[in-house]
């Protein structure tokens, strides 16, 4: 039998007040907390003790990272416990790529609770490796470690009333289990009718106006500030008013973001804007506790002793992490210890050829639809302007930055599919991803065909991964599993995606905050307004494929 005790200014959340007590901890549980007077020099130096952070919606594998890995990053910022949805993963390898992350999260002590991914495929519109019909979600959701149905992406399936659809949120329903949700822009009667379908939380919100929509109708909102999608300004102002139906999350967090901060970023942030402490700790701790019925301790005598210690309420610099008793973070060093993983993949697809890549200028009489991409957002514009065309072929035209964008079929030797795109600001080489939502096949973006076809095939050789090509040099960022992660060191891959960041931004020329991060969701059609498949150019708007 273990026992210590913590002591320190505690933060109490359901009293709303803070005073210096002693937290005694035996084995897994709190089992006293008592106010203590301490001596002016303990008053002065102790730090304060809180419950836990919990990161209320985030796919792990954009983390590049296998889940024990993130879990050995995230303690460090006094991140607990994640609602995580292992779509990316289903999308790639099915119901294998589930039971994957479930297992390999019980491998370390953090507390994981994953979802059923409720679009896989995401739509009908891509190639995907898997399909999980809804005999298969409700496989899934009768399984313990499964908490909840995760965000239902296919809001006109919802509305229209899909049966494959309303299976799902059937079952969901009868087994007791939360169902988030998925519908930017969407507001009014249809917003209304989505949530009376039994759908609770929205993470996609990007202005006040929706999310006041959404609340208007019992929906919780989820604020997300992830490394691309950045929505945590447009929204921070509604904790002032709805205390109670706020969380927090990334969404997706790559690892060099993971490094610096999690949760405990946006507590400090609020802070900073002058939100009350204990409407922010509602948020980050308490809120997605109780919504998702989670077995995770909110520092109460009898709870999980699931705490943290801050130096401060202003920064949330964590000084310590304690996950069921155990100290799992001192000082901003892990003490998760990890173990090899096994690997699972699906690639199939073959080398690629510069000629794969060309694409014949045969109609120049109307304007080319182009896509914009939107720094720190997911949603992007639909642009009409003319291209360059060089020898008969519409090539990148680098001075109007407006680049060449293809997706490229992972699972089978097909066509490639080619657009244009703008605001990458690549000056030379091409950037690929094997990451590339919700279907995961091969994006990349370039200034020219030979670049491209290098970086994709250098993706290709890895069974998946991230590369950057230049004139001079190539550099990959291998991602063995699913194509979607490494399983090796968390800290060595941040600090290889860090290099591979840099030498996008620094010899090529990508000017977004996180390039790799905005190319991975150019292909994500569930998001307006206009996105790649490898099937073709795809606008979010009709839900159909451009003419």
């Amino acid at each position: 039998m273990s026992s210590f005790s913590i002591r320190g200014h505690l933060v109490d959340i359901h009293l709303h007040r803070i005073y210096f007590a002693e937290v005694k901890i035996v084995d897994e549980k709190i089992t006293t907390i008592k106010a203590v007077k301490p001596d002016e020099v303990e008053e002065k130096n102790a730090g304060y003790i809180l419950p836990g952070l919990i990161d209320s919606h985030v796919h792990i594998e954009s983390s590049l990272l296998i889940p024990a890995e993130f879990a050995r990053l995230a303690v460090v910022h006094g991140t607990i416990a994640t609602i995580s949805d292992p779509h990316e993963i289903a999308n790639v390898c099915g119901m294998e790529g589930v039971h994957f992350m479930i297992d390999n999260g019980k491998t370390v002590p953090f507390k994981f609770h994953f979802g059923a991914p409720s679009c896989v495929p995401a739509t009908n519109f891509e190639t995907a490796g898997a399909t999980l019909d809804a005999a298969a979600v409700e496989q899934l959701l009768q399984r313990n470690e499964i908490i909840y149905l995760s965000e239902m992406m296919n809001f006109p399936g919802v509305l229209q009333k899909d049966e494959e659809v309303m299976k799902k949120l059937a079952a969901a329903k009868r087994l007791g289990k939360p169902i988030d949700g998925h519908a930017p822009g969407l507001r009014g009667q249809e917003a209304k009718e989505y949530i009376e379908a039994g759908i609770s939380t929205d993470h996609e919100c990007f202005t006040k106006e929706e999310a006041l929509d959404k609340l208007q109708y019992g929906m919780k909102i989820i604020i997300r500030e992830g490394s691309a999608a950045k929505n945590f300004e447009a929204l921070i102002d509604l904790l002032n008013d709805y205390p109670d139906r706020i969380m927090f999350c990334s969404d997706d967090k790559h690892p060099d973001s993971l490094l610096l901060g999690h949760i405990n970023q946006l507590c400090a942030r609020a802070v900073a804007k002058g939100i009350d402490l204990f409407k922010i700790l509602k948020a980050a701790c308490l809120n997605p506790v109780l919504h998702y019925k989670l077995d995770i301790g909110l520092l109460r005598e009898g709870d999980p002793a699931d705490c943290i210690v801050v130096k401060d309420l202003t920064h949330f610099e964590v000084l310590q992490t304690y996950i069921d008793g155990r100290l799992v973070a001192e000082n901003g060093q892990s003490k998760i210890i990890t173990q090899p993983s096994a690997l699972l993949n699906n690639f199939s697809c073959t080398a690629k050829t510069v000629a794969d890549f060309e694409i014949p200028a045969e109609d120049t009489s109307a304007p080319f639809p182009i896509i914009e991409a939107l720094d720190g957002q997911l949603i992007t514009n639909r642009l009409s302007l003319p291209l360059k065309i060089n020898n008969g072929k519409y090539v990148s035209d680098t001075k109007n930055d407006i680049l060449k964008i293809v997706v490229v079929n992972r699972y089978k030797n097909v066509p490639i599919a080619k657009a244009f795109i703008r605001n990458f600001g690549l000056q030379k080489g091409a950037i690929a991803s094997s990451v590339a939502h919700d279907s995961h096949n091969i994006v990349a973006v370039g200034v020219d065909d030979e670049s491209m076809c290098e970086a994709v095939n250098l993706v290709i050789a890895n069974q998946g991964g991230l590369s950057a090509c230049s004139p001079d040099r190539e550099m990959v960022l291998a991602l063995p599993v699913a194509g979607l992660m490494n399983n090796r060191d968390g800290y060595r891959i941040a600090a290889d995606y860090t290099a591979l960041d840099k030498m996008s931004k620094e010899e090529l020329g990508a000017r977004l905050a996180s390039p790799f991060m905005t190319l991975s969701f150019m292909a994500l059609l569930v998001i307006p307004h206009l996105k790649l498949s490898d099937k073709g150019l795809f606008n979010g708007d009709t839900f159909a494929f451009e003419k």
